[in-house]
């Protein structure tokens, strides 16, 4: 079982983006069953910065594709943005995955003889987006990654930074309930991840709800909440001490503030050892 399922209201953070409800998935039958996710349960709320972390093995990529509706868990509830996931047919969930999902891949997967703009353009043609306001959203995107001015570059012409960058551009365009990213700086030298990372701050700052998928220390240390998982359960949830006063206060900057006490308080049930921390930690900032 989760080992820290306290759900939390941040300031800026209306409402949950995402909720894992006693999820498990399990791969196979009688004794060779996997169990890759035993159970987890997890809110996300808006504005949150989170990264999920753990090694090969522990559950963390399908976690991950479960949250993007890649897969369907074998037991539980998962909720994104209020709506039961479990009761959508494969056109629906297509449809979610285009306009709710932005999805931020290690490997960039942009189309290789196609421009920045007109990779970043794609989720709106699925769409069903008009061409003028199609390509202007677009110019926007890649104006806020800052590639406004490499808007007609190839991918081959642009360096590994740039290209995950247009990547985080056609992640945003379609203004999605939630960043899901995955090893976004695996193939990236250290300058470039340094960029991306401070990007996904940029991002935070203005309210985004962020979910990074990663086995990186560097990575993970820069999100606001750092959840731990090993053998298909979360062993660790808390606030990064480093980053979380800062995130939160980009949060609260970037949408109206609900303090704890008028969105319903924020800890309840404080008992196991992370718990513990993660309330220690609040009362030190004054949460």
């Amino acid at each position: 079982m989760n080992a820290a399922g306290v759900d939390r209201v941040i300031p800026g953070a209306r409402r949950p983006a995402i909720q894992l409800e006693a999820i498990r998935k399990t791969y196979g039958e009688g004794d060779t069953a996997v169990h890759a996710i035993a159970r987890v349960d997890l809110t996300v709320m808006r504005g949150e910065y989170i990264a999920i972390m753990g090694a090969s093995g522990s559950g963390k990529s399908t976690l991950m594709n479960i949250v993007g509706c890649l897969d369907a868990p074998t037991a539980g509830r998962y909720l994104l943005d209020g709506t039961d996931v479990r009761r959508l047919d494969e056109h629906q969930l297509s449809v979610v995955r285009n306009k709710k999902i932005g999805f931020i891949f290690q490997s960039f997967n942009l189309i290789p003889r196609t421009s920045a703009l007109s990779n970043v353009e794609l989720p709106l043609i699925y769409a069903g987006i008009s061409g003028r306001e199609r390509r202007q959203r677009a110019m926007d995107a890649l104006d806020k990654v800052g590639l406004s001015a490499r808007r007609g570059h190839l991918p081959s012409e642009l360096s590994g930074g740039q290209q995950q960058r247009v990547a985080v551009a056609r992640a945003i365009v379609t203004d999605p309930v939630l960043l899901l990213a995955d090893e976004p700086t695996g193939a990236l030298d250290s300058k470039s991840t340094a960029d991306v990372l401070d990007l996904f701050d940029e991002l935070a700052g203005q309210g985004r709800t962020i979910m990074v998928i990663t086995h990186e220390n560097e990575v993970g240390s820069r999100a606001q909440r750092l959840v731990v998982m090993r053998d298909g359960y979360i062993i660790s949830d808390a606030l990064n001490h480093l980053e979380g006063e800062r995130h939160l206060a980009a949060a609260a900057a970037a949408a109206a503030v609900v303090t704890p006490a008028a969105a319903g308080g924020g800890l309840h049930g404080v008992g196991t050892p992370v718990q513990q921390t993660r309330a220690a930690f609040n009362d030190q900032q004054n949460f």
